[in-house]
């Protein structure tokens, strides 16, 4: 089964917690602090490997969690270093912020690596905080917690050349004929549903991947049909080819497909319209055709279409097939190359607003409810087993405003304040 997108939650693993300990050794009467640090967390990254053409391996597992790093030991032992969990994805995969839809990387050579979940350093362990005042400080950080999100993942195929078009106009025969490629064939519509991709070989030694995509229909663009399913895969192209059917008996008038298909892309990204396109007339094997092709190129002449854009072919008989792959390397070696464009959302997406570092609220209770990023943070590194260690904490809520941020909200002394399930007394 081919997947192309989904979401996975990543939590990185948390430092392991400094140490608070001394030396205890026969003839070392003031051996001091000795607790040594705890190690860093696990963290959650992405890597590419070739041999992947879809994310399937995500399908069924969804949640990724990382150890966390050892806890540091005395005589100035390190923790252990967890071991980072390591997914591998195809080429091609781009990296999105499931809250914000911001881009987090784009994923498109093989071994290219992006940490989307970074482990927790390890907390310091006491002998870190000697100082000439506290020669033997029973003071250590527990440690950093690793970096939580959700994480979407959207494959975007690695094609030079894109086959596009109307469902049932051809794209997976020829790419069936000048490949050895073997997409499904036959005669419905919607027989492609997910991006086939091949190898087009020529005898002057040129080569490039032309990708057969799911057929488009109106609407498309705003998520009908296979919408956005297809869409997203055009946009690694450089050359497309536009493909329209030229059988008089399929109902269809070919300048309103084309007109059609050209709408789509320019709703989608206006982009894909800069790019070389060449227009492809199939079917000239039908009874009926070659007229209908005459008519089909004049009119798109008349439009501003270069003459030599503009092809007719039949698969079924290899009529001026081997012409349109030539010309095709020779665009392809003249097209520039496209960066792909931020879906809407993720054209105004930001990053996440910071958290203020101090917010006071008050519940039913009257308890006073510390919060913001800064506060957790400090709370959740703060190892307030020993004196010491419950003295610097107080010491660093001091710095960072905290009692402003009470006595502004009206905290007298005696009141209940409350960080996560810590509370204590509020002293003026």
């Amino acid at each position: 089964m081919f997947v192309d997108q989904v979401t996975v939650e990543v939590e990185a693993g948390k430092g392991g917690d400094g140490m608070v300990a001394f030396r205890h050794e026969k003839f070392v009467p003031f051996g001091g602090p000795a607790g040594g640090d705890g190690g860093h967390g696990g963290s959650i990254v992405l890597y590419v490997d070739p041999g992947l053409r879809t994310l399937m391996d995500f399908r069924y597992q969804r949640h990724f969690h990382a150890k966390a790093g050892g806890n540091g030991l005395g005589k100035q032992m390190y923790g252990r270093k967890a071991e980072d969990i390591r997914l591998a994805v195809p080429a091609g995969t781009t990296v999105y912020d499931a809250d914000t839809h911001q881009v987090i990387g784009d994923l498109t050579k093989p071994g290219q690596e992006l940490t989307v979940a970074r482990g927790g350093r390890g907390g310091r362990g006491n002998v870190h905080f000697v100082s000439p005042k506290n020669t033997a400080p029973e003071i250590a950080e527990n440690g950093e917690p690793g970096q939580h999100r959700f994480v979407t993942l959207e494959l975007k195929v690695l094609a030079d050349v894109g086959l596009v078009g109307f469902p049932s106009v051809g794209k997976s025969t020829l790419l069936s004929v000048v490949t050895s490629a073997k997409p499904k064939i036959a005669a419905y519509q919607f027989t492609t549903l997910t991006p086939n991709l091949g190898m087009v070989q020529l005898d002057d030694g040129s080569d490039f991947v032309m990708a057969d995509l799911p057929g488009l229909i109106e609407g498309a663009s705003n998520g009908v049909g296979l919408g956005f399913q297809f869409l997203r895969h055009v946009e690694r192209t450089r050359v497309i080819l536009h493909l329209v059917e030229m059988d008089p008996e399929n109902g269809r008038e070919p300048l309103d497909d084309y007109h059609q298909i050209r709408k789509e892309f320019g709703t989608y990204d206006d982009n894909i319209l800069k790019r070389p396109q060449l227009v492809v007339a199939t079917k000239l094997d039908m009874p009926g055709a070659k007229e209908r092709f005459a008519d089909f190129k004049a009119a798109l002449i008349k439009e501003g279409v270069p003459a030599d854009h503009i092809y007719a072919i039949s698969s079924i008989t290899h009529t001026g097939v081997t012409q349109l792959m030539q010309d095709t390397a020779k665009a392809l070696k003249a097209a520039p190359v496209f960066e792909p464009k931020a879906t809407a959302e993720q054209a105004l997406a930001h990053e996440k607003p910071t958290e203020a570092e101090v917010s006071v609220s008050r519940d039913d209770d009257g308890t006073f409810i510390l919060s913001g990023t800064k506060v957790e943070r400090l709370f959740k590194m703060a190892n307030l087993e020993h004196d010491d260690g419950a003295l610097r904490f107080a010491r660093q809520l001091r710095g960072i405003g905290v009692d402003d941020a009470l006595r502004e909200a009206g905290a007298k002394t005696g009141d209940t304040v409350a960080i996560d399930d810590f509370t204590f007394e509020f002293v003026e």
